[in-house]
């Protein structure tokens, strides 16, 4: 592996810029998501900047597909209904041409959230999927550990994982945890932005698959919109904890450290690097 030394500013440089695209253009992203967060998804995704849209019925989830700019799928609260309009969803997304985001929570809690994930991927071209260290190491066929939907561990570290699912699946992997790898099977991209209050709030890994989806709706090149959206993320959540008392003040301060994140913030705040495999 390769160190590219141009790509921190540079990369800086591409977040700032496509934090203001993404509040200039206000992409509406179709999200299918976690019932138990949606509100939650809904207010992060505006706070950014992006427009969101919470639709699941059969009978309208391939038109609103095709109105998005993004689509963002969540097994959080999985049921075969769910998973049916996730299909229908995104083959419709997949002839507009707008990028698809799996989110494939609980991956190896259950035989049903293993069987859909392998489902939605053998049936929808994923461009990007997003899930914590022990999710993705399922998906890689690693050794893992999951709690009800939590991540405990794994045997293989993040940037292996990312790499392999990346490769495996010709996709963009995304493994978040206290360092987020980014990877296209080529680059490797890490984000070490956030805080771990993150953790005390349901919801949060949900809204930043949304949030992957606005800058995806912005960037075809995914990776770095995935890179983008996170550090983003990251910084508003560490400005939020240098105002915050716990997880409940938290909640309140993140969501205004979305809105109110300047490009000089992350200018200032930004820790990114980039490997060439």
């Amino acid at each position: 592996m390769t160190r590219n030394p141009k790509a921190p500013s540079q990369l800086v440089q591409e977040v700032a810029l496509l934090l203001e695209r993404v509040r200039t253009e206000r992409p509406l992203v179709h999200n299918i998501t976690n019932w138990v967060v949606t509100s939650i998804v809904a207010n992060v995704t505006l706070a950014i900047g992006a427009s969101p849209v919470m639709a699941h019925a059969h009978e309208e989830v391939a038109d609103m597909a095709r109105l998005a700019r993004a689509l963002a799928l969540n097994i959080g609260t999985l049921t075969p209904y769910t998973v049916e309009s996730m299909i229908l969803a995104g083959k419709a997304a997949n002839a507009a041409g707008i990028p698809v985001i799996l989110d494939p929570v609980g991956y190896g809690a259950t035989p049903l959230r293993v069987g859909a994930t392998r489902r939605i991927l053998d049936t929808v071209k994923v461009d990007i999927l997003r899930g914590n260290l022990a999710e993705m190491a399922g998906i890689a066929g690693m050794t893992s550990d999951i709690k009800g939907v939590d991540s405990v561990g794994a045997e293989a570290p993040g940037q292996s994982v990312a790499l392999s699912v990346a490769k495996d699946l010709k996709l963009v992997a995304v493994v978040t945890g206290p360092t987020d790898y980014i990877s296209d099977g080529d680059r490797l991209l890490c984000v070490e932005n956030g805080h771990p209050l993150l953790t005390r709030v349901t919801g949060t890994g949900c809204a930043a698959t949304a949030i992957i989806g606005a800058f995806a709706a912005v960037e075809r090149d995914y990776v770095i919109a995935a890179a983008s959206a996170l550090a983003c993320y990251g910084i508003a959540a560490e400005i939020a904890a240098d105002h915050s008392d716990g997880p409940g003040t938290f909640a309140a301060a993140f969501m205004d450290g979305l809105h109110n994140l300047r490009p000089e913030d992350v200018a200032e705040r930004a820790r990114l690097s980039v490997t060439r495999v």
